[in-house]
């Protein structure tokens, strides 16, 4: 069963058991670096086809498909991610022009003011709470991702939900909490943060998935920064091979799914995906 069957059917995810060793692992992610690339590539394009860079489906098969701890796997689902968005930005300077970026600096630093601190803190709850916790609450942040795509990913520019002082302090709330769950799931937060700067600041929704990328950067550095003070960051050195290879095709995925991106109807597309991430949720929360 490939990566794609994984994320696609109802069948069990082969989820490490209890006796299974930290060197097992080590061995087992070296000897499935075609399967890494796969899923790299298969889960990159899946997000590309609707703009996103794919990390919430790719922890769900960190976790199951590759066995690695909810910890570790949140950890290396940084590190591609972090691969990812800086690729990516590089890549929409063609569509989107930094100036347009610059242009816009005040509301980038809005989010930030909040989306930092919020990265950190939540970095560090996840290094502090137990393992079997962890599982549920990457599960439940998975239903509130499945939800943000049903209901977030059509959001239309507007006249902004609020201004002055409101629009500020609405901006560091959001910022604070897209930031925390950046953190615990080591994805870049696009999916939150491109409905809020629609919605919340007016955003033409092509000028929004710029700058969401340019406040991911910084705050998955900023969380990045924070795991590396834990002693499961080494999963990293461990897992180099294996980081590389998933993160190329994670990259290549992501180009093709932009590619297709509007090919594939909206309205099939992301109650689909949101299915998976559903089923993927159930699967981790169960997982023992």
């Amino acid at each position: 069963m490939g990566p794609a069957d994984h994320l696609l059917h109802g069948g069990p995810f082969p989820f490490r058991t209890r006796h299974m060793t930290r060197e097992n692992t080590v061995r087992e992610s070296g000897r499935r670096l075609p399967e890494a690339f796969a899923a790299g590539a298969v889960i990159g394009t899946l997000g590309g086809l609707i703009g996103l860079g794919g990390a919430e489906f790719r922890l769900p098969l960190l976790i199951g498909l590759f066995r690695f701890a909810a910890l570790e796997a949140v950890i290396l689902n940084k590190a591609v991610s972090l691969v990812v968005v800086a690729t990516a930005l590089v890549f929409r300077t063609e569509t989107v022009p930094v100036d347009a970026i610059l242009a816009h600096w005040s509301i980038v630093l809005n989010l930030l003011g909040g989306s930092l601190l919020g990265a950190w803190l939540g970095a560090g709850w996840a290094t502090r709470i137990a393992t079997e916790s962890l599982y549920k609450v990457i599960a439940a942040l998975l239903v509130v991702i499945a939800a943000a795509l049903v209901f977030g990913h059509d959001a239309t520019a507007g006249e902004p939900l609020l201004s002055g002082i409101g629009q500020a302090l609405a901006g560091l709330a959001a910022g604070f909490v897209i930031g925390v769950v950046a953190s615990l799931l080591g994805v870049a937060g696009g999916e939150l943060l491109i409905p809020t700067l629609v919605l919340l600041f007016g955003a033409d929704i092509k000028l929004a998935g710029s700058l969401s990328l340019a406040i991911s950067l910084p705050t998955m550095l900023v969380g990045f920064t924070r795991y590396s003070q834990d002693r499961s960051f080494s999963v990293l050195s461990r897992n180099r091979a294996f980081l590389v290879v998933m993160a190329a095709g994670s990259i290549l995925g992501a180009w093709i799914g932009g590619r297709l991106l509007g090919i594939a109807p909206g309205e099939i597309l992301l109650p689909m995906l949101a299915a998976i991430l559903l089923v993927s949720a159930v699967k981790v929360w169960r997982h023992r």
